[in-house]
């Protein structure tokens, strides 16, 4: 590779990674103005998980919809991320201003999460397509610019305390069309393998469970999502209940490190993709879910102290996200180049339909269970580390 190309290549990757981290901000946008919709649209918790709940509905749609149809792959990704971004930011700026309650609220927030299938399986394609032989590496970037952008907003809030709360959620919509423009304008990578077909291949996407590799990634990965966004729909919640004794001022405090918690776990995957190069995909995301599993069964018993509960949460915010990235590498080195779009939106699909699960299971009983509802979530880390080993150790045998 001459000097010309891989500085074409390092620039490349840089735009799709940081566009990744704009767009993405649209996820938790509505999150960030949680205690003004409890007080204006008169919601309780559960209210707000259902607001992500629609949200990750939406997701599993649009990713289904990806998988079955081949549009993944049929198609120029980044024109399909690019025009992702743009509905997105609309959607998303639908929601701040002319919503006016629950109902309206929750079907924007759906179409919003519809509009992200074309943004995080489609950034994985792109990033793919420019280094295919370092997806460890570069997915860890992808995907830790996902998790500084998913915990975004809750720093725009921070910072922007006097803002109208749709002032703050439409801040994400600016900077989703930044990244559709980007995007746009970077293009393919030189491996990119677009396959442009007269109609959609409708079993392509479920073929790659015959992989038993792809299985065993797969079947971490599903493990990692019964935890992870229930998690972070959590952090504002857990903050709460471990400061509410020790801080005046808690609304602005906990967005302050609702978002330091969530995007430590954005210096994580950039630290387990090196980490990855090194030790391989499978030894990083098994360590991340072990570790992320504890988290979920100690927690409660840290809560008693602000500085231990403090520590713990910030801990788990690190651990709880490296293994995303590695089990989808490990995916896409598991299956043919031409169905790694409609694959990798398929395993989106089906793990954010276990998170929606878990979201709604958790964020309906915190008031129940208090910190302990972190037990909910143990889980999906145990049972997932228990398939993965199961279908690594078939691999092996076969």
């Amino acid at each position: 590779m001459t000097e010309r190309s891989r500085r074409a290549r390092s620039r490349a990757l840089f735009v799709i990674i940081i566009s990744q981290l704009l767009g993405t901000t649209l996820w938790f946008a509505a999150n960030s103005a949680a205690h003004n919709l409890m007080t204006e649209w008169n919601l309780g918790v559960e209210d707000v998980g259902l607001l992500t709940v629609a949200v990750q509905l939406g997701f599993i749609s649009g990713t289904l919809f990806l998988a079955l149809t081949s549009l993944a792959d049929r198609y120029r990704a980044s024109v399909v991320f690019a025009v992702s971004a743009a509905a997105g930011a609309f959607a998303n700026l639908a929601f701040a201003w002319l919503a006016d309650g629950f109902v309206a609220g929750a079907a924007l927030r759906f179409a919003t999460g519809f509009c992200l299938a074309g943004i995080y399986p489609i950034g994985m394609k792109l990033v793919v397509g420019w280094v295919p032989r370092q997806a460890g590496l570069y997915l860890g970037w992808l995907v830790g610019m996902l998790t500084i952008g998913t915990g975004l907003p809750h720093l725009i809030r921070a910072v922007a305390p006097d803002w109208p709360w749709h002032e703050v959620v439409s801040v994400a919509s600016a900077l989703a069309m930044i990244a559709a423009g980007a995007v746009l304008w970077v293009g393919e990578g030189p491996n990119a393998r677009n396959q442009i077909v007269t109609k959609p291949d409708f079993g392509a996407a479920f073929g790659a469970f015959r992989n038993v590799d792809f299985c065993a990634a797969a079947a971490g990965y599903f493990g990692h999502m019964w935890e992870l966004y229930a998690f972070w729909t959590l952090v504002p919640f857990l903050l709460t209940s471990v400061l509410q004794r020790t801080l005046e001022s808690a609304p602005l405090s906990v967005s302050v490190l609702s978002f330091c918690v969530i995007a430590t776990g954005g210096v994580s995957c950039i630290m387990g993709g090196k980490l990855a190069s090194r030790f391989g995909s499978r030894v990083v995301a098994t360590a991340s879910l072990t570790m992320s599993g504890i988290l979920c069964l100690v927690f409660p018993l840290c809560t008693s102290s602000a500085p231990v509960g403090l520590t713990a949460l910030f801990v788990w915010g690190l651990v709880v996200i490296p293994d995303s990235a590695q089990f989808s590498a490990l995916s896409t080195n598991a299956i043919p180049p031409a169905i790694i779009g409609s694959a990798l939106a398929l395993q989106n699909s089906i793990g954010f339909l276990i998170s929606s699960l878990s979201i709604w299971l958790a964020s309906g009983n915190i008031d129940a269970l208090g910190a302990y509802v972190t037990w909910l979530l143990l889980p999906g880390p145990l049972l997932g580390l228990m398939a993965a080993s199961a279908f690594w150790c078939r691999a092996r045998s076969v």
